[in-house]
């Protein structure tokens, strides 16, 4: 595996010995996709070479079909928060995976969130044992890497989870991908469960999903090759951030932003081709609601969110404010 640097305050070696005997939880971001789930399944396998029993868990909601189909495949344990709330006490050590305390799309759970292990810019600065923050196309990539390092014997099912979540995050290595996530992807496919991997592969859109793709094309606006579409309804995140995808595959955009209807404001999501050297996406939306909202991310893909409030302030046309303000934020990069 190739060298990517990292930030660490101690060695993986440590944090191992830090929990050891403890109650471990890995939590990944509040909607889990296949490579918060596949880099929390690897971490955890790797706990358990060591001799240490760590749970799996989330806040939000498993909303996706293939990362269910991926859940029930492989076999992977992973409890939701009302699930732990008996448990898990102050003191327990929970390690961030695809995800960093305060980062927008994690919300906190009881016990002390001693790690991160992510491939995120870092959005707030938390004083963390352990940290291996690197900005690659996946986390899973990350912690392949770590076994590598480490000298731990993978197992088909672990690589085969790494591999997926690999291969969807950086939809099908056309986006960040890295000569790092090449070589983690030449490590794990010698060891994946090749039928499995098909399977995944296969049905991953449910019918309902249909119906925000239709609202998204109802209601397309493309200015200068940036496409705007609002879903006027409560979309699941991974779903908006699917259909920004879709959005972005017509040969009239570039860069495309998404945003869905939810009782609690508009929840965001922002592509951009990875040929546009010129636009960071993180930075795009930050700018786009500063003052209003918040949002941030990678260079090639973001997110954000508008509370109710701040979009009553934005007067009777929405839309109209939502696309001046990015479209400012366009031309003041």
């Amino acid at each position: 595996m190739l060298d990517i640097e990292r930030n660490n305050a101690h060695t993986f070696e440590e944090l191992v010995e830090l929990v050891r005997g403890k109650n471990v939880y890995i939590q990944t971001h509040n909607y889990p996709d296949p490579d918060a789930i596949g880099a929390g399944y690897g971490l955890q396998k790797l706990f358990e070479s060591n001799g240490i029993d760590a749970k799996l868990c989330y806040h939000g909601k498993i909303d996706r079909l293939n990362t269910k189909k991926m859940v029930e495949l492989l076999k992977i344990k992973i409890y939701s928060k009302d699930e732990l709330e008996e448990e898990m006490g102050e003191d327990d050590p929970i390690i961030c995976i695809d995800s960093q305390k305060n980062g927008g799309n994690i919300m906190d759970l009881v016990g002390d969130e001693i790690a991160a292990i992510d491939h995120h810019p870092t959005v707030d600065e938390v004083d963390y044992y352990y940290k291996d923050v690197r900005i690659v196309g996946a986390c899973a990539s990350i912690v392949a890497d770590l076994f590598v390092k480490n000298d731990v014997p993978m197992d088909e099912y672990t690589a085969t989870a790494l591999l997926y979540g690999l291969k969807m995050d950086t939809n099908g290595f056309s986006r960040g991908v890295t000569d790092f996530d090449i070589e983690a992807f030449r490590y794990l496919y010698r060891r994946a469960n090749k039928s499995i991997l098909s399977q995944l592969e296969q049905n991953q859109m449910e019918f309902s999903d249909l119906k925000a793709y239709g609202a998204a094309i109802e209601n397309i606006k493309i200015f200068e090759k940036i496409g705007f579409a609002n879903i006027p309804f409560s979309c699941q995140d991974a779903l908006i951030a699917i259909t920004c995808d879709f959005i972005l595959s017509l040969e009239e955009v570039d860069l495309a932003v998404v945003y869905s209807k939810r009782d609690d404001g508009f929840k965001f999501s922002v592509r951009c081709e990875n040929f546009l050297k010129d636009v960071d996406c993180g930075k795009l939306i930050a700018v786009a609601l500063d003052g209003i909202g918040n949002g941030g991310g990678h260079a090639f893909m973001a997110g954000g969110f508008l509370p109710k409030d701040a979009v009553e302030t934005l007067g009777d046309n929405c839309d109209e404010a939502i696309i001046e303000r990015f479209l400012k934020a366009y031309e003041d990069r």
